[in-house]
């Protein structure tokens, strides 16, 4: 039995017992400091909240004076600037096909002698300046290592195409980029001076590709510049820094983290999934009179011999130092957030309810983003009737069709783990993957249908069916026939086959089976224990809740032999 199995039954267990006292002969007295058991249900703290619910927005916008004065400076900056950063990007572009005329599309050998000199000298020099144009005041902290020292330079908090100056101060580094970028007109041409590790779209090999290249450019001993990678794979609004991919860490090299600041009092230069767009970021930043920008060096983090072996623990490691030195919180959103995002957004939920930190929410419970993909969808449909993307217990017992009871409200508790009263996306997720599917396994179901088919002959009819959900759910007049008929697919007024399908598609019906079950047993057990301290008495359990009697759930009152199979199976689980 799992340990939310466990904590259900504990949950309804101590009114249970607080029944069992109460159907005890007359002559006992009742203890009045005696409480009702409240049980505090189980909470692995590993799967608690982020502290940063969305680190993927911007929300900086821009008031009445701040926009006058933006559309003042706009209409004399942004046409000089623009001017200018387009001569400075031309200039570059000769440059840079000066340096790699003479060399194959793929590099496949680092640039050396007068062609590296030449394109590292006029393209720091014309990228400094273009920043400069920009209005960017550059504050450099610390000092670059050489590409012996650190191979790789890994960079973040990510959060804007601006974080593009690091490529000019650390002395033009490779880059890893999308293959399509090396066709883009005029910046293709400079991006193949700084010969980068290319991505492919439609190679399916292309990240292993991508790794191998990494990992040879590191470890090869030749000429080649050092490798830039922002490891978090994708922008983020700097408030904390998410997960990091392995690439970086994989070759097992020491390692330069480089921190980037933006200490502006007016944010216009992050770039993430809400908030500001390309144009709007580029001419929002040209409209300033500057744009304050640090970017800190940190000492060479040099790898032990396990975080050698093990890359995850070799990126947490350096996470962990540039997010102490940030001062800002770790947690483990990614970019497949990011896509769930999006699709919380084309299903009409807020877009930040698609956020359930992927990396950690999918390896701790064994998920894929396909089944949690599927889940929003399911998600959508409960909370479609509600404000802010989210479930309240009216929308839960709606969509499962039965009345709010305290079964019912037992098995929410179970999915609302902060106790808000309602049930994120995320907290769903969670809910059925520790809650609900494990307990909506082949044995389970077939011991449900047993348990429903009270005359055993294979099938179950809507009084069957009624008797066992009225009995679950402590409601002995609930009207259960919307639910019969819609799991009824066939109109047969008999389940079979139907049934399965059905629990298989709506585990949250599993936990409520399993609670009632071990009800049941805890009943037996509970009764038989009292029966050997207390041999008179006189309103046992089995009297006072109307029971069906079969093969699965025997009732309290049967014979002995009944009882002690009863126990016998509570002890196995």
């Amino acid at each position: 039995m799992t340990l939310c199995t466990e904590a259900a039954v504990a949950a309804v267990g101590g009114g249970l017992a607080a029944q069992v006292g109460a159907g005890a002969g007359g002559g006992m007295s009742k203890d009045p400091q005696e409480q009702p058991r409240v049980f505090t249900l189980p909470r692995q703290q590993s799967l608690a909240s982020p502290l940063v619910i969305n680190p993927f927005v911007q929300e900086t916008r821009l008031d009445a004076k701040k926009r006058a004065r933006a559309i003042l400076f706009g209409i004399i900056l942004v046409p000089l600037r623009a001017l200018c950063m387009l001569l400075i990007l031309l200039m570059a572009w000769l440059f840079a096909v000066l340096a790699t005329s003479c060399i194959p599309e793929k590099g496949v050998k680092p640039l050396l002698g007068w062609q590296r000199r030449v394109s590292c000298a006029a393209l720091t020099f014309l990228g400094r300046t273009l920043f400069f144009v920009m209005g960017f005041h550059v504050n450099v902290k610390g000092t670059i290592a050489s590409p012996k020292e650190a191979p790789i330079i890994a960079a973040a908090p990510h959060s804007s195409f601006f974080d593009g100056i690091l490529c000019i101060l650390a002395g033009l580094p490779s880059t890893v980029s999308r293959q399509e970028n090396l066709l883009v007109p005029i910046f293709g041409r400079i991006l193949r001076a700084l010969q980068p590790v290319t991505v492919s779209r439609v190679d399916p090999d292309s990240r292993r590709n991508t790794i191998n290249e990494i990992t040879r450019r590191a470890t090869s001993g030749e000429q080649w510049p050092q490798i830039l990678i922002f490891p978090e794979g994708t922008c983020t609004n700097r408030s904390c820094l998410i997960t990091f991919k392995q690439g970086a860490f994989i070759p097992g090299v020491p390692v330069q983290p480089v921190l980037l600041r933006y200490p502006n009092k007016l944010d216009t230069v992050t770039w993430t999934w809400q908030g500001y767009n390309f144009k709007e970021a580029l001419v929002l930043t040209l409209c300033q009179l500057f744009t304050k920008i640090e970017v800190e060096f940190m000492p060479v983090y040099v790898p032990s011999e396990e975080e050698k072996k093990d890359p995850i623990l070799f990126a947490n490691g350096v996470r962990n130092k540039m997010a102490s030195a940030l001062d800002v919180p770790i947690t483990d959103h990614t970019y497949e957030d990011c896509r769930l995002m999006i699709s919380a957004g084309q299903l009409t939920l807020p877009m930040e309810a698609g956020l359930v930190e992927f990396t950690k929410i999918s390896h701790k419970l064994n998920l894929k983003w396909d089944s949690i993909r599927e889940q929003l969808d399911q998600f959508a449909m409960v909370a479609s009737a509600s404000r802010g993307g989210r479930i309240g217990i009216e929308e839960f017992a709606s969509y499962l069709k039965l009345p709010v009871s305290d079964a019912l409200e037992q098995l929410f508790a179970l999915f609302d783990r902060n106790g808000d009263g309602t049930i994120d996306f995320r907290e769903y997720v969670i809910g059925l993957s520790v809650i609900c599917n494990p307990a909506n396994t082949e044995q389970t179901i077939q011991m449900a249908f047993q348990l429903f088919d009270v005359d055993e002959d294979g099938s179950i009819n809507e009084d069957e069916f009624s008797l066992i959900i009225r009995s679950s759910l402590g409601l002995p007049n609930l009207d259960v026939s919307n639910l019969f008929k819609e799991i009824d697919a066939d109109n047969s007024k008999k389940l079979s086959y139907e049934f399965k399908d059905f629990a298989l598609k709506h585990p949250e019906y599993a936990k409520l089976f399993t609670t009632y079950l071990e009800l049941q047993r805890c009943q037996v057990f509970t009764d038989t224990e009292y029966n050997c301290s207390t041999p008179t008495v006189k309103n046992p359990v089995s009297e006072m809740t109307s029971v069906p009697k079969n093969k699965v759930c025997p009732q309290a009152g049967d014979n002995d032999d009944h009882s002690s199979v009863s126990v016998s199976d509570k002890k196995e689980d």
